[in-house]
Order: structure tokens, then sequence, then C-alpha cells
């Protein structure tokens, strides 16, 4: 199938409630040729001739279920994306949060999503680089995604250069082995470090598994939700906050005008920052 299969405007809105269904992101007439090209791709990979048929496959097989999520996903991103989240990272919230922890003591945070893994590295390459008491206390970082294939190269660990355009050059050169074929790849003492796992931010039980964080950074992903998708999200997030002193931080202002139940929101143009005891910067 070089061109790509029509889909009938039924099967575009089936198509659609099973993506939001599984993901919570909003797909519509306005992105059928998008739509179609992903599930023509689809069907060829497994040899099935019509929508219907695939529809039908796809809502019985959990490993096409996953491949047709991957194939929808958006993972255009880059080394020290959101500087000035990392900064608040380490100027305001970290020094903070570690008022109330005894040297040595857990930090965990979290990235969500992290796509191909260059948004869980950079805080891991930021905090080496910015946070004096970086070694003082047992920092864990993990990134997570709904796309598996993402993951996988995520704990891969190779760069192309573009993504590496913003780090500095020290960077670069102490934390990235040298180039081949266009790509670097982190050093191996950061790829064990960062843990990656998957997780659907609307589903609860996905999350369950990778227990609460200090700090939650969640960027450019709710902007693909509805208010409903938004509030699951909203609340999934702040079920994840450690109650002891935990913050999270996402770009813009994803809400929309939708009303949140979980308390202690505040916004900023660039970020926003929750935190569970009423505290908000």
């Amino acid at each position: 199938m070089k061109t790509p299969i029509f889909l009938a405007p039924e099967e575009l809105a089936a198509v659609c409630t099973l993506l939001y269904r599984w993901t919570g992101m909003i797909f519509g007439e306005n992105k059928r040729y998008y739509i179609e090209r992903r599930i023509t791709e689809r069907m060829k990979r497994t040899n099935i001739t019509t929508a219907k048929a695939y529809l039908g496959y796809v809502g019985g097989h959990l490993a096409e279920r996953e491949a047709l999520i991957n194939a929808f996903t958006i993972n255009e991103t880059y080394f020290y994306r959101e500087e000035h989240q990392l900064a608040a990272l380490s100027r305001d919230i970290l020094p903070e949060l570690v008022r109330n922890k005894r040297p040595g003591e857990l930090v965990r945070i979290w990235s969500m999503p992290c796509s191909t893994g260059e948004e869980a590295y950079s805080i891991a390459l930021w905090l080496l680089e910015n946070w004096p008491l970086v070694d003082a206390y047992n920092v864990e970082i993990i990134g997570s995604d709904i796309d598996t294939s993402a993951l996988a190269r995520a704990q891969e660990g190779y760069f192309a250069e573009r993504a590496l355009s913003r780090l500095p050059d020290t960077v670069r050169e102490s934390y990235f082995e040298p180039e081949q074929a266009h790509r670097r790849r982190i050093i191996q003492d950061l790829r064990e470090s960062v843990r990656f796992a998957t997780a659907n931010i609307i589903d609860a039980t996905s999350l369950s598994g990778l227990g609460l964080f200090d700090v939650i950074l969640c960027r450019n992903l709710l902007i693909y939700f509805d208010d409903n998708s938004r509030l699951i999200a909203a609340n999934n997030l702040f079920e994840a906050l450690n109650p002891a002193g935990p913050y999270a931080s996402a770009t813009a202002n994803p809400w929309g005008a939708s009303p949140i139940a979980s308390p202690s929101l505040a916004f900023r143009t660039q970020s926003f920052i929750v935190s569970r005891d009423g505290r908000a910067t």
C-alpha cells in the first residue's frame, strides 16, 4: 500500500475512539491524512487488507495495540530543551526539598514523557553540572513514556549530533563517547544510573509500580489531551507525588479552562509547580 488507505467516516471515528481510550490523545477529521498514513503502515506490517479487519485485529492483540500507539506518538526532542525548568530544579526546587532530608537519603525525580531519553538524561547532566549537592544525596531519575520503541532507544543511549546541539562542549566531551556515524552514545555510568519504564499517564494501574516521586517534570504532553483526559492526568500526577514535599513542573499552561480537582496548583507563563502541602511557586 504505497498510498494511504481511505478510511470511511465510521472507520476514522473508530480509530480516533481507540486512540483516545488508550492514550487520552485527541484525533479527528483534521488529522485524517496523518491517521490514514499510520493505519496504512500498520496494515501493511500485519498483512491486513481492510480497515475493518485491522480494527478488529488491533482490538484483540496487545502487541499490535502497542505498535499502533507507538506510531502515533511524537518523539522530536533534544537535550536541555527546557533549560529554564532545569535551572529552577537545581536553583529552587531541590535546595528546598533536601532541607527536610538527611545526606544520603533518596531523591526521586520522574521525567514524563521522556521520549527517546533526552529529557531524563538532561536532568542527570544538568544536576551533575549545576547542583553542588548532587553527590550528597541518592538521586534516582526515572524516565517513562507510553512509546515502547522510544524507550528502547533511550536505554541504548545513542543520539544524533543535532540532539546535542544545545549542550556545552565540555558536557559533550565529558559525558558522551566519541562520535561514530554522526551519533554519540551517552557514557555507560549515566545509562546505568537513569532508569526507564513504560507508563501511560491516564492509566493509574500502569503507574502504580513506579512508586512516589519528590519531583515530576511533565513536558508538552497534556496539550494533546481534552479536558477530561487532562483531569485524569492531573490527578494521577498528584497521586504520584511524595507527600513529604513534592513538586511537579511542566511547560506552559496545559490545562486549558478545565477545573482541576487536585489542590495547590499555581501557573506561570513558562511553567507550573504543584505541591501537595499547599505551597506553590
